[in-house]
């Protein structure tokens, strides 16, 4: 069956979508540390739906942002892009790691991720998933279902190290203390973080980052975005949804979802020409944040492309005064 040509994705959206992550980037930096994570990611959502309209695509948001953490949103169904083609899913997090930003710590990005129209998963209402991302050279090796054992000492031969070499990265949260405790007793590294999963599971797909393996119960939209990424830089990302409690996971069942089926790659993402983009907004060690000086402003971002997997990094300066001048808001 011929593909209609408006849904063939083939020039680079990510090139054009960078400009949509360091617009959140720059909006939302200035509030570095000002202890408002509402404030932070209004200006971030202003800023990405602003440039959003610009992107020559006609996109329909299946992954939006604001009802965990009640902030404004770029909501579910919402329609981005200037109406041309092609026609796409898309996943944007304005600001993923609300809570660093707002207390001035690390690893803060924005993040836009795109895909042909119908193939995002779409996981509702329901905001949390167990989750296993590892990089490429342990892409086959990992069971979302094994122990943590298990799916360590794979990550461990996969890599060609000791337990004891490989590092593993959780969210810190209550409800991972069993966790921590099994990876502790399994004799791996570990790294504990507030928030920011997304930049954690690309992580495990650059070796300079020292993250072998992500893992443990995060946000589903994080999931859906990170599989973009992944998908795109030859990891490996298993998901199966979480349910906070008896009503939620009934709700789940009597609309459709199964809380028990693993979703792969192919699940999150059924395709391999997607794109995503990552613009810091607070300093980490997937990318810089954004650094002001007099008259302008810096901003670092990953651009990926699935089709070709290249990844690129792109350090852009921002003039104030020209940018002020025509923009709809200032920055």
């Amino acid at each position: 069956m011929d593909i209609p040509e408006k849904n063939k994705p083939t020039r680079n959206l990510a090139l054009e979508l960078v400009r949509v992550t360091e617009a959140g980037a720059l909006g939302a930096g200035r509030f570095m540390g000002r202890g408002n994570k509402e404030e932070a990611d209004a200006a971030a959502v202003d800023a990405m739906r602003l440039i959003l309209k610009t992107v020559d695509m006609d996109g329909v948001i299946v992954i939006g942002e604001g009802e965990k953490d009640e902030a404004p949103m770029l909501y579910n169904g919402e329609r981005v892009g200037n109406g041309g083609y092609p026609d796409v899913d898309v996943a944007v997090d304005p600001v993923d790691g609300t809570r660093p930003l707002a207390y001035g710590q690390l690893n803060a990005i924005a993040t836009v991720a795109v895909a042909p129209r119908g193939t995002m998963f779409d996981p509702g209402p329901f905001v949390y998933m167990h989750k296993i991302a590892v990089g490429p050279a342990a892409k086959g090796k990992i069971d979302i279902n094994a122990s943590v054992v298990d799916n360590l000492n794979a990550v461990a031969k996969a890599r060609g190290k000791q337990i004891s070499d490989v590092t593993a990265v959780v969210l810190d949260r209550p409800r991972h203390k069993k966790l921590i405790e099994e990876i502790r007793s399994a004799g791996a590294r570990l790294r504990q973080i507030p928030d920011g999963d997304v930049a954690a599971a690309l992580m495990t797909c650059l070796p300079d980052t020292g993250i072998d393996i992500l893992i443990g119960i995060g946000g589903t939209p994080e999931g859906v975005l990170a599989a973009c990424a992944l998908q795109a830089m030859g990891g490996e990302i298993q998901g199966r949804l979480y349910a906070r409690d008896s009503q939620e996971l009934a709700l789940g069942q009597q609309a459709g979802y199964d809380f028990d089926k693993v979703l792969t790659m192919p699940d999150l993402v059924a395709s391999e020409d997607v794109f995503f983009v990552a613009t810091g907004i607070t300093d980490g060690e997937l990318l810089k944040g954004v650094k002001y000086f007099s008259n302008t402003a810096r901003t670092e971002s990953i651009v990926i492309r699935g089709l070709t997997g290249t990844v690129r990094w792109i350090t852009a300066t921002h003039r104030w005064d020209k940018l002020n001048k025509i923009s709809a808001i200032q920055y």
